[in-house]
């Protein structure tokens, strides 16, 4: 790691890139200072995460969800880059399946953080492309980096490249499994919408009201965020999945939001149910098999939907025409701030894994707890 003196001074907001909306749009950008101000940043609890594997989102706790969602925040809010973090450390990016967003904003992530990256955008061009296993490809990937960032159509992928991966694996999205790293980009958003979700529940506060338009089981975005919700099972009133399918869920699911005593619904009615949502959270693509299938076209939103005033939607994005451009310049819209807060909470995980977190400054005048 470079022995590079911490600077006089934090580099202003100003340098960065902007993420603010458009001039003339009300969509919401919420300021991340409110989610890492009120308490400090625990890191014995983001410690817990070096070097393991993150295949899931049902394998974090609440408070590792909300301590990565506070220092994701401190990273928006300043500068890293002048304190090297992940300087000496090399990542794959290995997207056996299309990617946009997924794939540009870990590489953006790690090389903002001073990292390197191998990028692998195309599966065809690797030896899979002749037979080779997964379980090869993960061994000669030890010798190469110290992570790997993996998409694959396949559900089992994980599983068969960790037969001999030895250096920890980010899963970027397995057929219809789950999209952990999604997930944590969806609650980081909500999170800076409602800083109070980082928290216990105060008695006598509000529950929010969750709605999913999709298909938790086959929609892996949906699945995650659906699973990364039981961790805020106490700030959650109800949750209504509106699908075109009868059991939209999958037994995995189910168990989970039974154990969690998490009060669900499931209905195809869009318009009934959206003046009670808070939350909307909609996706248009399946992943089934080795194709694609979009969702119903009745499941729409636009800016003349009887959506409640107040309510935000979320879409993991790429989207078709169930997310009409009307809502963009909407206070509906946290899609954008959404999907802006990709890079930064994908980096707040890779300094965990990574063990680099001691590369954390103190002069950004960010209140960080190291004992507890």
């Amino acid at each position: 790691m470079k022995e590079t003196p911490f600077p006089d001074e934090v580099p202003e907001e100003a340098d960065r890139p902007s993420i603010d909306p458009p001039e003339g749009s009300e969509a919401i950008r919420p300021e991340p200072g409110n989610l890492f101000e009120s308490s400090p940043i625990s890191l014995p609890v983001l410690n817990e995460l070096k070097g393991e594997n993150i295949l899931n989102a049902g394998q974090f706790t609440f408070e590792q969800v909300t301590e990565l969602c506070k220092l994701a925040a401190a990273l928006e809010k300043l500068e890293i880059w002048p304190y090297h973090p992940l300087d000496g450390k090399i990542a794959v990016t290995a997207f056996f399946e299309a990617s946009t967003r997924t794939r540009t904003s870990f590489e953006s992530a790690i090389l903002r953080l001073d990292g390197k990256v191998i990028s692998i955008a195309d599966g065809s061009t690797t030896g899979q492309a002749k037979g080779e296993s997964l379980a090869d490809i993960g061994e000669m990937f030890n010798a190469y980096a110290d992570c790997v960032i993996m998409r694959h159509t396949k559900t089992t992928a994980p599983e068969e490249i960790l037969q001999n991966l030895r250096i920890p694996l980010i899963n970027a999205g397995n057929g219809s499994g789950e999209h952990p790293t999604q997930a944590l980009a969806d609650w980081f958003a909500l999170l800076k919408w409602n800083p109070e979700l980082a928290s216990p529940r105060k008695p006598g506060a509000g529950k929010m009201n969750l709605g999913i338009l999709g298909t938790p089981g086959s929609m892996r975005a949906v699945k995650s965020f659906l699973l990364m919700a039981l961790l805020f099972q106490d700030h959650i009133g109800k949750v209504t999945v509106i699908s075109e399918m009868a059991d939209p869920f999958g037994e995995e699911v189910i168990q989970s939001l039974t154990d969690a005593n998490i009060d669900y619904e499931v209905s195809n009615d869009v318009r009934e149910h959206l003046p009670g949502l808070d939350v909307i959270y909609m996706n248009s693509i399946a992943f089934l098999g080795d194709s694609y299938k979009n969702m119903d076209s009745r499941f729409k939103l636009n800016a003349e939907s009887p959506i409640k005033e107040s309510a935000v939607i979320l879409h993991p994005l790429a989207r078709l025409d169930e997310l009409d451009t009307s809502l963009d310049k909407t206070p509906h819209n946290l899609y954008f701030s959404q999907a802006h807060g990709a890079v930064f909470i994908r980096q707040a995980l890779l300094m965990a894994v990574l063990d680099r977190l001691k590369a954390l400054p103190n002069l950004i005048d960010l209140e960080i707890n190291t004992t507890s």
